[in-house]
């Protein structure tokens, strides 16, 4: 039998330092780089050699690639999907020690001298020793490394079972990688005949409170949706302020009722999703003058447990309504008060009919230059881009001032829960088990309060209800989709299992190395092994 690279907690913790050591922050060239090392580093197995076909690289944008390596038994045909990211957020919040932030070794090290900068919690987990610092260690290396260990040991052990590890880049922005995986997943289960019967992913275990410290297993994760607005006004002069309406103005009745709005509150299985945030407001003037602020944006952030996107829609015009009711009220009084007539009531419409608007008032083509327009400049991202197209096609239809554009800026993230999934429910009997064997205990989540690429696979939407998302997100089908339907296709009970760790997304980031190192490999081999 082959020597095993991977299979100590020592070797495992030296592949885990390697691959944090390839810096991968999401629209980086750490990140364009990191796909192809990781590949050159799945060769090192000697399967791998022998099948380089089954090794792949897949165009996820950008420059940017996802992997996928396919361990085939030549008699199975079950399948289980191995989902992990690599993209990691970035460091600046480390200051001074951010050269260390990739070297998980190194900076705990470095963290002992400086004990007194860290809170409370952060550094008596460093005083334990059994925490490893650094950024992407807990999120989600450490789960692309047991990937990698699981695919090498199947491989060397002529385990019965077939394994596809799909690890991608972009989770952390637009899960661009994951989207593209998909396609690539439908493709690979034909032309191989797989049956895929899990999908599981290792994101780490996240607490559910502040000072939590229990560990979970997930059956499903949360879904999250973007609702957004473009609020057109009347410009004016700021030495005549009745002769316009600022866009400001507008945005602040819709927003005070979106924030922590209990209307867009789900329950399901005795768990609820957090309440609605504003992401951003903003107004669109690029310089000071004396013009009034006549167009501003906000971005609104919804997660979902059961609804659709069409369901969102419907809820967030409603609340639109509301607030530009309250507004046109406040704002006859005000008319009243001052003796003018004022510029006219806000409306609400959806960016679908605006731009139905546009296209019958300016023509398609005209309408898609005003949309090129935007697309085109590089410096905006998704979210800026879809209202920039909005705010194009306002200007033109003037008509309909003062108005508030509800529309979808990307990314959407589907909700997916299996728990009442019988293998979900054996595995999760399993998994506990196996956890007291280190005298450990790991509880049940049904949705995974992290966000993550399980989103994209299962889809279980009858209603289309995805519909409403097409038709209002303004970049749909330019530089942003979803592949509804390949989603679809992918039909299998969703798991995740991950290591303990804490403060993903901050400088405290850190990884408990028992869990991660010793009793994680254990369960999820088992758990592979149960399977077949």
């Amino acid at each position: 039998m082959d020597k095993l690279l991977w299979n100590t907690p020592e070797t495992l913790r030296n592949l885990l330092c390697e691959l944090v050591s390839w810096d991968s922050i999401t629209l980086t060239e750490g990140e364009r780089l990191f796909a192809p090392k990781v590949a050159s580093k799945l060769q090192e197995l000697a399967y791998f050699r022998e099948h380089p076909n089954l090794l792949e690289l897949h165009d996820a944008g950008l420059g940017r690639h996802a992997v996928t390596a396919l361990y085939k038994h030549p008699e199975a045909t079950e399948t289980v999907v191995l989902i992990s990211h690599f993209d990691t957020v970035q460091t600046e919040e480390y200051g001074v020690l951010e050269p260390l932030a990739y070297f998980p070794e190194q900076l705990t090290k470095k963290l002992l001298e400086h004990k007194e900068d860290l809170p409370e919690s952060a550094r008596i987990d460093l005083e334990t020793g059994k925490y490893l610092f650094g950024r992407g260690t807990m999120d989600m290396k450490m789960g692309l490394a047991l990937h990698m260990q699981l695919i090498e040991k199947a491989s060397t052990e002529n385990w019965p079972i077939n394994l596809i590890l799909t690890t991608v880049p972009d989770e952390e922005v637009n899960s661009a990688g994951m989207r593209a995986a998909v396609i690539e997943l439908v493709r690979i289960r034909e032309e191989h005949g797989l049956s895929y019967k899990l999908f599981l992913n290792s994101e780490p275990s996240f607490s559910q409170k502040p000072f939590d410290i229990a560990e979970y297993i997930y059956s499903g994760t949360i879904g999250k949706i973007m609702p957004a607005a473009l609020f057109y006004g009347k410009e004016t002069h700021v030495g005549e302020p009745m002769k316009g309406m600022t866009a400001n103005y507008i945005a602040s009745f819709l927003t005070q009722n979106m924030e922590w709005n209990p209307l867009f509150r789900e329950t399901d299985l005795g768990e609820s999703t957090p309440l609605p945030v504003s992401l951003q407001q903003k107004d669109l003037k690029s310089s000071y003058d004396t013009q009034t602020p006549y167009r501003a944006a906000a971005l609104y952030n919804v997660f979902m447990l059961k609804r659709t996107a069409a369901e969102v829609m419907d809820l967030f015009e409603q609340v639109a309504v509301e607030s530009m009711t309250s507004l046109n009220a406040s704002y006859k009084v005000i008319c009243e008060r001052e003796q003018v007539a004022g510029v006219g009531e806000v409306k609400v419409l959806r960016y679908e009919q605006l731009l139905a608007h546009a296209t019958k008032k300016l023509g398609v083509a005209e309408v898609e230059r005003l949309k090129n327009e935007a697309l085109q400049n590089d410096e905006w991202d998704d979210r800026e881009k879809s209202l920039r197209i909005v705010d194009n096609l306002m200007i033109q239809c003037q008509e309909l001032a003062p108005a508030t554009v509800l529309l979808f800026a990307p990314p959407y993230y589907p909700a997916v829960n299996t728990s009442d999934d019988p293998l979900i429910i054996e595995l999760l009997e399993l998994m506990q088990k196996s956890a007291k064997t280190f005298d450990n205990k790991v509880d049940q989540i049904h949705y995974f309060n992290g966000i993550c690429d399980l989103s994209y696979v299962n889809y279980t939407d009858d209603s289309n209800g995805w519909a409403a998302f097409e038709s209002n997100t303004p970049v749909w089908g330019d530089t942003y989709s979803i592949p509804f339907e390949d989603m679809a296709q992918l039909k299998g009970p969703v798991l995740n299992v991950g290591p303990f760790g804490k403060d993903a997304h901050q400088r405290t980031e850190r990884l408990h190395v028992d869990s991660a190192f010793v009793e994680m490999p254990v369960m999820l081999e088992t758990l592979i092994k149960s399977l077949y």
